[in-house]
């Protein structure tokens, strides 16, 4: 047997010659490194099987069978591929409606197959699409007592007769090679944090000897896939921390002018998170600080009064804000405050007159300008503060990493203070914003009251739209939001073109009743949003433009229509527009082509106003990556870590990796050697990154 290391190609494996090579590196496996990653999806104990007798509708279950019968069948919609399995307790029913061709050529009667899946019923229990894999019989988990690694497969692996007991013979020959696998941590650190070796996880990830060492292997390769994202963050703070800035420690007259004019008291938490960021000012190292709080919460007066400090100690604020509707609100909002401090603030845009534009620059230029909004038009290269100190920027997963690089170098490294009305829960926040400070508003202003939020059918729409011209009658106002999504917007769009026509004619023709939507022209969008900020539209038509930041305190009611084709976070966002006043508002979820999850979905937002709740809900229903747009950041995907469940483990990997950066930042220690290679490796891009920061 030849030697291997990890870097030996795949193609030194008996059996894989230059077609299987070719496929398996399509698959992500080129070398024996490779292989060792790509982990079994899940594992088949025999002491998790069910039988077919037990089987219940909504059920997640395992169970092996013998094939009795399979055969396509002709339906309304084309064809479809089924399979009838017994265990000799019952008879389930499989069915997939793809690939019916292919699917014919992968069975034949007496195959004994494992299956995975959801219970349906339908005149008994059945799984359409299920997960399955085909048992020979030293696999068979009941014949020898093992437990069983199921690997994820493709068509296309199958086709080249790469199956589950071809990876496995792979994998075994691969693990008994005698290939040294070396260990990435020093002793103390696989001590402190009971981990078992690296050598030995691999081995019980693929042919784990029981349930125990199995759930050992997973747990310490999770900690490594952890550890390197938290080695980035503890990197990435490190750096800041040794960057250093003006600080801008004094509280200043501005500050106490505004705070002294306002007409409500600040919470708590509000206070709390003041401080923080104040302390966070003082020092001579750039804040680097995330601020979360709930819809309604209170954030942008927080903005204001730290910018009012900033300015106080002679330094500049740039607000960047990621739509145009968001950066008119923000700068109302301050110029409200501001004038009474006599602050000067502008609005740069990305289609202003250009006189206008040369004005503000100059401003800028001269820093007789102290306080700049604005969208992407803020980082145009032509942008020039003389002595800009604080960035802040609103709903920054919105902007890519180099967006907020470009307007950070507008200065000497200025603090920085992201906000957030997204609430993010606690393990997304350590892993993807592990290098940031953290201040959370949790608490809401005593005057704001929860919006009442009630899931209907369609045919309900005519007593709401009577409830919405009481609440006009009463001087109130209403908005009516029509969901808008990529793969249909002309559609989406010409349904909210066409509600307005058919609202405004026939159902509000003694109402002012306004349409906004992202095609239209800025200037006019502009102009629908200020007459419905001054009542002179009651009813505003409009799709998803408005999610964020609008503050129109004199809306009560908000209409969602088709509400299960939006995320729970978007709805919670959404259902902030409303109940910014004194009055009792109202969120009315019209729900149409209703799934199982969409009703979920729709359940919570009746349940609870906490976005906390609600954001670790949507967590659990989409998952990170769809919840917080991760492609955009950069970081590599999982392969058998979780966010959502980690939790334990990624606290202990975060301790690891910053008390491993602060003994030894550079980790040029030997015993640190071969992390930093692999570090390296898998982080080049990132690493680029923190230097241009």
């Amino acid at each position: 047997m030849p030697a291997f290391h990890l870097l030996t190609s795949i193609s030194e494996l008996s059996g894989v010659g230059s077609k299987r090579k070719l496929i398996l590196n399509d698959h992500g496996i080129s070398t024996l490194q490779d292989l060792l990653y790509y982990f079994p999806r899940r594992h088949l104990d025999r002491t998790s099987i069910t039988p077919i007798r037990k089987l219940e509708k909504g059920m997640v279950a395992t169970l092996i069978g013998q094939v009795e019968t399979f055969g396509e069948k002709s339906v309304r919609r084309g064809k479809l591929f089924q399979v009838i399995l017994s265990d000799g307790t019952g008879i389930l029913t499989l069915t997939w409606f793809n690939g019916v061709r292919f699917m014919k050529k992968l069975f034949k009667v007496g195959d004994r197959l494992a299956i995975h899946g959801k219970i349906d019923w339908y005149n008994g229990p059945s799984i359409t699409h299920p997960e399955f894999d085909k048992l020979n019989p030293d696999d068979d988990p009941i014949s020898t007592g093992a437990v069983v690694p199921l690997y994820p497969l493709t068509n296309e692996l199958r086709s080249i007769g790469v199956d589950q007991r071809v990876l496995r013979k792979m994998v075994r020959e691969l693990l008994r090679s005698g290939l040294a696998i070396p260990e990435l941590f020093p002793d103390p650190v696989i001590k402190e944090y009971k981990l078992i070796s690296r050598q030995d996880a691999f081995k019980q990830i693929h042919f784990a000897d029981n349930g125990v060492k199995l759930n050992n292997a997973r747990r310490r390769l999770k900690f490594d896939e952890h550890f390197f994202l938290q080695l980035l963050m503890a990197l990435r703070k490190k750096s800041i921390q040794l960057t250093g800035t003006k600080p801008l420690p004094d509280i200043g007259p501005y500050f106490h002018t505004i705070a002294n004019t306002l007409d409500f008291e600040l919470t708590d938490a509000q206070k709390r998170v003041i401080e923080e960021i104040h302390d966070d000012l003082k020092k001579k190292v750039a804040m680097n600080r995330l601020l979360q709080g709930d819809v309604g919460s209170g954030k942008t007066i927080v903005s204001i009064l730290i910018s009012a400090l900033a300015v106080g100690n002679n330094a500049q604020v740039a607000i960047m804000a990621p739509t145009e509707i968001l950066a008119h609100q923000h700068y109302e909002s301050f110029m409200s405050l501001l004038d009474k401090a006599n602050i000067p603030c502008a609005l740069l845009l990305g289609n202003m007159k250009k006189n206008e534009r040369q004005s503000i620059l100059r401003g800028l230029k001269t820093s007789k300008i102290p306080v700049i909004i604005g969208t992407h038009a803020l980082i145009q290269d032509d942008v020039e503060m003389k002595n800009l100190g604080l960035v802040i920027v609103d709903e920054q997963h919105r902007f890519g990493v180099n967006q907020r690089l470009k307007l950070l170098k507008k200065g000497w490294n200025p603090h920085f203070l992201a906000m957030t009305a997204t609430p993010i829960p606690r393990t997304l926040s350590i892993t993807y914003h592990g290098d940031m400070d953290l201040s959370i508003i949790d608490e809401l202003p005593k005057s704001r009251l929860p919006v009442v939020t009630k899931v209907v059918e369609p045919s309900r729409l005519s007593r709401i739209y009577a409830f919405i011209k009481k609440e006009v009658a009463s001087g109130r106002q209403c908005m009516i939001i029509y969901p808008l999504v990529e793969e249909s917007q002309k559609s989406d769009l010409a349904a909210a073109v066409e509600a307005h026509k058919e609202l405004n004619k026939n159902v509000f023709p003694d109402l002012n009743v306004g349409l906004v939507h992202g095609r239209m022209k800025s200037e006019e969008k502009d102009r629908v949003m200020q007459d419905f900020a001054s009542n002179k539209i009651q009813v505003l038509i409009s799709t998803t433009v408005i999610e964020v930041g609008i503050d129109i305190p004199n809306a009560t009611v908000m209409v969602i229509e088709h509400a299960e084709r939006f995320g729970l976070t978007q709805l919670h966002q959404l259902r902030g527009r409303v109940g910014r006043g004194t009055d009792k508002s109202y969120c009315i979820l019209v729900r149409r082509n209703i799934t199982e999850t969409a009703q979920s979905r729709l359940e919570i937002m009746e349940e609870t106003n906490n976005g906390f709740i609600i954001a670790d809900e949507d967590l659990k229903l989409r998952g990170p990556g769809e919840f917080f747009g991760i492609k955009q950041s950069g970081f590599f995907q999982f392969k058998i870590a979780n966010m959502i469940t980690d939790g334990p483990i990624i606290r202990d990997a975060r301790k690891a990796a910053f008390k491993l950066i602060e003994n030894d930042p550079d980790l040029q220690e030997s015993q640190h050697r071969l992390l930093r290679e692999i570090f390296l490796q898998e982080y080049a891009d990132q690493l680029e990154m923190i230097a241009l920061s």
